[in-house]
């Protein structure tokens, strides 16, 4: 109870904080009322493309999210059981973890149609998240637990489920629900580039454009709280499944 009306107190001091400025300012086209970003919302809500771009942006976003969790972590043990493969692959690595998320973009836009670049630019953010967590919770396995699995002949399932997983599961559950906010807010930005049908990032790229403030507010605010609420939501289910694991 106290910590709900600890949120509900600080939400609306930041609601308090827009309205003044909006007040302030005194031009809807710089900063516009919460109210009037309500109005827009509720207004967009009524309309079949709304919900059209929501779930597109969605199944984009968790197209990336998949294939960027998958292709990580195969990437991280690869290049953790063969050192060559590491020092082959590090500068790869390093440039998905440095360079910026505008250039992969562009990049992509040259390669593939536009409806596809969100889903590349998210697997590959995540995928270098991926990579990172399971070679580096491998190579910090104890060595001795390897050594006693090939004395004794375990298979290499047995061998992952009661040594390798067990070592990298609390890195590997942190990053899983930390990487939902990075596929989102990637995902969004190359939609505001690529422009793809139906998608929450070219709404905003269109709103702005149009000079349509209180929209780009409204559609701003919906990114902000979808990436929220389904990182909210997965690092729940993650805690959860690492509970029944133990």
């Amino acid at each position: 109870m106290k910590k709900g009306i600890s949120r509900l107190a600080v939400c609306l001091f930041w609601l308090g904080v827009w309205q003044a400025a909006s007040l302030l300012v005194a031009q809807e086209l710089f900063i516009p009322s919460p109210r009037r970003v309500g109005e827009r919302l509720f207004a967009l809500a009524g309309s079949a493309v709304f919900w059209k771009a929501i779930g597109a942006t969605f199944l984009r976003v968790a197209a990336g999210y998949a294939g960027g969790m998958c292709l990580g972590s195969l990437f991280g043990l690869l290049t953790w059981r063969i050192p060559a493969l590491h020092r082959l692959f590090a500068p790869l690595l390093a440039l998905l973890r440095a360079a910026p998320v505008s250039s992969f973009i562009l990049l992509v836009l040259l390669w593939v149609p536009a409806g596809l670049v969100p889903v590349c630019i998210s697997t590959l953010l995540v995928a270098g998240l991926f990579w990172q967590t399971v070679y580096d919770g491998a190579h910090s396995m104890d060595k001795s637990l390897l050594e006693m699995a090939q004395v004794y002949r375990l298979s290499p399932r047995v061998r992952f489920r009661a040594i390798l997983w067990p070592s990298i599961r609390p890195v590997f559950l942190s990053t899983a629900s930390t990487a939902i906010g990075l596929a989102w807010k990637s995902g969004v930005a190359a939609e505001v580039l690529s422009h793809p049908a139906f998608s929450m990032g070219k709404a905003l790229y269109e709103s702005k454009i149009y000079l349509e403030t209180p929209d780009l507010f409204a559609w701003t605010l919906l990114v902000v709280v979808f990436s929220m609420l389904f990182e909210h939501c997965f690092r729940r289910l993650f805690a959860r499944a690492a509970a029944q694991t133990r």
